[in-house]
Parts: C-alpha cells; structure tokens; sequence
C-alpha cells in the first residue's frame, strides 16, 4: 500500500507540475458552463417559476447540472494528454519501472479530480454572485458526486486513449457519446418537460439520475430519492470506469 502511495503521489505531481506550466486549461475547460451560466441562466427565470423546490431560483437548478456537466465534459477529454504521453514513449518508460500499473492511473486521476475541483469553486462561487442559493452540507454533498463522475469519465477516457490511440478516432466516439447524453440527461431542462416517451428513454440514462440528484442535493433534500439513486449510479460508474481503465493500463500491448 505504501508503494503504490508513493508511486501514484509521484505520478500526479508530475502531471501537475505539466498543468501548473500552462494553467490557462483550467480557466478554458471551465469557459464552456460559465458561459451557459451567463447567457443561458437568465432566460430559464420565467420557467423555473414552474418547478417545485428551486423557489424561483434559475441558479440553484442551472448550476447543479453545469456541475455534471463540467464533470463529463472537462475529464473525457483528459486522455487527449495521454495519447500524446504514449506516442512520446512516456507511457512505455513509465511501465519498465517497478511502479504499480493501477498508480499510473490513478495518479493522472487525482490530478484530473483537482483540477475538476477547482473548477467546481470557481463555477460555484459564481452562482452565488448570480444568485446561487442553497445549503452548504448539500453543495458540498453536490461537488462530491461532481468528482465521482468526473473521476468515471476521466479513468474510461484514459482508457478509450491507450485503446485507439488515435485522437482522430476519439474524437469522434466522444462526441458520439457525449450528445445523447447532454440531451437525454436533463443538465439544462427538466426531461419532464418533454413527452412520455423522452421521458422514459432518459430513464435509461444513469447521468439523468446524477442531475437530479446534484439537484436535490443543493436544495438540501439529501435524504431523496434522487440523491440516493444519483450516489448509487455515480459510485458503480466510478467503479466500474477504474476497472477498465487499470485493466487496460496493466495490458501489455495496450
């Protein structure tokens, strides 16, 4: 345990040492909810008017679903850096080395989980400026789903990275998967609002349940079902994404 401590402290502070040379991404990959955040936030005010438990408050409903999605957004596109690590030999130099496989990945997680951290504050604290209300157990129970997540995408995109190796190949399989789920997961409206039938497919979407219970969450209803069903989806995806990213990680002609 101490090795494999050490061997993933090492991995994440020279993956942080990369970032802090060009810290400019954590301000980019936090650009895109800032700015729906800004221009979409205000038109929602006559709308949320209709929706129980947010008081009328765009913010405290927007922002909980920009938190999820700064979390798939920003971390499926971490394995970006790890192609270009592989194709530099970094990866393979890294592996004749007695460090654990399993470090390898989770050192590059830790640093995706602060850097989606910091820009969690940051989206957060501007809610509150726009007038973000909400209780302070329940934002904090919020941002912790926010990096469950985020951790999932971060370790499956590293694993998506060592298996096509090709950003002309991830490129569009992220994108692929990211639509239906921007649409189908409810992160800017409510999918009650739309037809039975919408409704029932995003039941199917475990991200839909992540929203609604980031939004409980913030409104303080921590004992809900939402809450419940989204820490549930969150944990079994966090699990699941680190299996198939060590898996693929400990694979010798990965």
């Amino acid at each position: 345990m101490n090795s494999f401590v050490r061997d993933s402290s090492i991995v994440f502070r020279r993956q942080i040492r990369m970032n802090l040379r060009n810290p400019a991404w954590v301000l980019i990959g936090v650009m895109q909810p800032v700015l729906y955040l800004l221009l979409f936030g205000p038109l929602l005010k006559p709308v949320v008017r209709t929706f129980p438990g947010f008081d009328g408050n765009e913010f405290t409903f927007l922002v909980p679903g920009l938190l999820v999605q700064l979390g798939l957004f920003g971390a499926f596109f971490a394995g970006f850096g790890l192609i270009a690590e592989w194709r530099e030999g970094v990866v393979e130099a890294e592996r004749v080395t007695p460090a654990s496989r399993t470090a390898l990945l989770c050192g590059r997680l830790l640093r995706d989980l602060a850097q989606l951290l910091v820009q969690a504050i940051i989206l957060v604290a501007l809610g509150y400026v726009m007038g973000l209300r909400g209780s302070f157990g329940g934002i904090l129970v919020g941002i912790v789903l926010t990096l469950l997540i985020g951790g999932a995408c971060a370790a499956a995109s590293n694993a998506l990275a060592l298996t096509t190796k090709s950003e002309d190949v991830m490129a569009p399989l992220i994108n692929m998967i990211m639509m239906p789920v921007l649409l189908l997961s409810g992160i800017l409206l409510p999918m009650t609002l739309g037809p039975a039938w919408l409704q029932h497919t995003s039941d199917f979407m475990p991200f839909r349940w992540i929203v609604d219970g980031v939004r409980d969450s913030f409104t303080g209803d921590l004992g809900s079902s939402g809450v419940v069903w989204g820490t549930t989806w969150a944990a079994a995806l966090f699990v699941l994404a680190l299996w198939w990213g060590t898996s693929v990680f400990r694979r010798d002609d990965a």
